[in-house]
């Protein structure tokens, strides 16, 4: 994986000892709160209802061993002991003291790691598939490119001040894994008639208080034109995001307001001005980068699926982790490792400095020291042999990190919520609880199949509840909770926004409705479809007489 040249090192150090300082002066009382707002929100610190929150950029979702062990420092040292991973694939710091923060800082920059524009109207964190470089549907390890957007983004003097905060996500397989469709941009990397790798470029998805789907401006991009059409699209965001108002100020009402074929006329313009200037990205540097993400020395190992069946058949807890939480490697005799962090014992993303370590251990013990983040709040072990597979699920299990339920409906998304945001209307993390709860059974859980439920405490939709198959957006009513609901939302190839399905429901006919939803879909199911593909298949009426009885 990446690490750091000197000039990242040199970057990181310089913001510790600056942002230092500037802490220094704040406690001081030279700096007034909206003097230093501006000063550690471009370092990753936020002011949240109760405490200062800490977010760390974890790029493209990849972690080696000793960075999780670094986390679970500043997590045991720093904080309460526990760190919350996001959709965005980075982890936050709930509780952290204002006066340590600039030694979490250094101790994170000691491991590579920082908070440089993981806040703010900046580029942000840009993520990728959390199976790349070891997918096997994949054309290409698409961490290589995010990579490069890293650097090309980092601290851009043009981009530092955008309208609005900037996404983007990368994906090189046919299969989206990194939700590429509800970005400001996101780049899906394919092959062209002749044959050639390059980009599909996707603009103005995103959610929040005006979701949309992104629109594809551009068929097919040369790999070597990538930084260069990147550079035009954020031109003309730049120059013609609204700055009046905050909730018109996203790429994705630019693109709305004027139409995507009026806005990729603007960034051809552009780009024809740009193309052949330096930002042109020679294929020596893409072979240079891709060197950092060679894949480990793999064994030469066969497939074991009579011992992974003899394993199962003798342990039906292992065979439901096998079955939900295991996935294809490219490579024979090897497989992806889930884990899944959805339990009864924490709230959904959230992990303990003791977990943090074990599985670091575990990685180097199982996956070549590596650990991927995805943007579902779960963590990965990229490679891990298929022998090993039944011995990592028992030391999982010792640490409360065996749950067989990746992709059900107990693998919940949720944002924080009215416990800890200042923002949320609602609560979410009691909810997506109580809805485990309900479905905790792993016989029940797994005959429902494939289902995505996604608890948002506001519309900022920081838990994405717009593209859950369930989506549940928590809003303040007369000074009491809601929950409203929507269906048929996906963040994958297919992507789609959700349909609201009516009235809200108090917190505490929530996790009723939402059972009473899944009970419908039991009922009218064809043979193997998923929750999806029914609600597309039949529409809307029979899950909202479920809902609210019959019109």
């Amino acid at each position: 994986m990446y690490r750091y040249d000197e000039f990242d090192s040199q970057l990181v150090n310089e913001r510790v000892e600056q942002f230092r300082r500037q802490v220094d002066r704040r406690l001081a009382g030279e700096l007034s709160e909206d003097q230093f707002k501006p000063l550690r929100l471009m370092n990753g610190l936020y002011l949240q209802l109760h405490a200062y929150m800490l977010r760390i950029n974890i790029p493209y979702g990849s972690l080696s061993s000793h960075q999780l062990r670094t986390l679970a420092h500043v997590a045991r040292t720093y904080d309460r002991g526990y760190g919350h991973f996001t959709t965005r694939q980075n982890i936050q710091y709930n509780w952290i003291q204002l006066q340590q923060v600039p030694d979490a800082l250094a101790d994170l920059a000691a491991a590579e790691m920082h908070g440089i524009q993981s806040s703010g109207n900046c580029i942000r964190n840009v993520t990728a598939d959390q199976y790349a470089g070891v997918a096997a549907d994949e054309l290409t390890d698409p961490r290589i490119y995010c990579e490069i957007i890293r650097q090309w983004s980092t601290l851009h003097p043009e981009f530092s001040f955008l309208p609005r905060k900037f996404k983007i996500a990368v994906t090189a397989a046919p299969t989206d894994r990194a939700a590429v469709q509800v970005h400001d941009i996101g780049l899906r990397m394919h092959r062209n008639a002749a044959g050639d790798p390059g980009f599909e470029v996707i603009v103005g998805g995103g959610q929040g208080r005006t979701p949309f789907i992104g629109k594809i401006i551009r068929d097919w991009l040369a790999p070597s034109d990538l930084l260069s059409y990147l550079e035009a699209i954020l031109r003309v965001y730049n120059q013609d995001g609204r700055r009046d108002n905050l909730y018109k100020s996203r790429i994705k009402i630019l693109v709305h307001q004027i139409g995507a074929e009026e806005f990729s006329r603007r960034v051809d313009a552009e780009w024809q001005a740009i193309r052949d200037s330096a930002l042109q990205l020679p294929q020596a540097e893409i072979e240079r980068i891709r060197r950092y993400f060679a894949g480990p020395e793999f064994a030469e190992l066969a497939d074991e699926p009579d011992l992974l069946r003899q394993q199962a058949d003798a342990d039906p807890q292992f065979a439901a982790w096998l079955k939900a939480n295991k996935a294809d490697h490219k490579m024979p005799g090897y497989a992806i490792a889930n884990i899944s962090l959805k339990s009864l014992n924490a709230p959904p993303g959230d992990m303990t400095a003791r977990q943090m370590d074990a599985v670091a251990d575990l990685a180097d013990q199982y996956s070549f020291g590596e650990i991927r983040v995805n943007h579902r709040q779960n963590l990965v072990l990229p490679s891990v042999p298929q022998r090993d597979l039944n011995a990592l699920y028992q030391r999982l299990a010792e640490q409360q990190l065996a749950t067989a339920n990746i992709g059900h409906t107990s693998d919940i998304v949720a944002c924080p919520g009215l416990d800890y945001c200042s923002l949320a209307n609602a609560r979410s993390i009691p909810i997506a609880q109580e809805i485990h709860q309900r479905f905790e059974n792993m016989d029940r859980l797994h005959d429902i199949g494939e289902v995505t439920i996604n608890i948002s405490g506001c519309m900022n939709a920081c838990g994405h509840h717009h593209v859950g198959n369930i989506g549940i957006l928590g809003v303040d009513k007369r000074g009491e909770e809601y929950y409203q609901f929507t269906l048929g939302g996906s963040s994958g190839t297919d992507a789609a926004l959700g349909e609201r399905t009516g009235r809200g429901f108090p917190a505490a006919e929530t996790a009723p409705a939402v059972e009473r939803v899944l009970r419908t879909y039991l009922d009218i199911r064809a043979a193997d479809e998923r929750f999806l593909d029914t609600y597309r298949r039949v529409g809307m009426a029979p899950f909202k007489e479920a809902l609210y009885g019959a019109a």
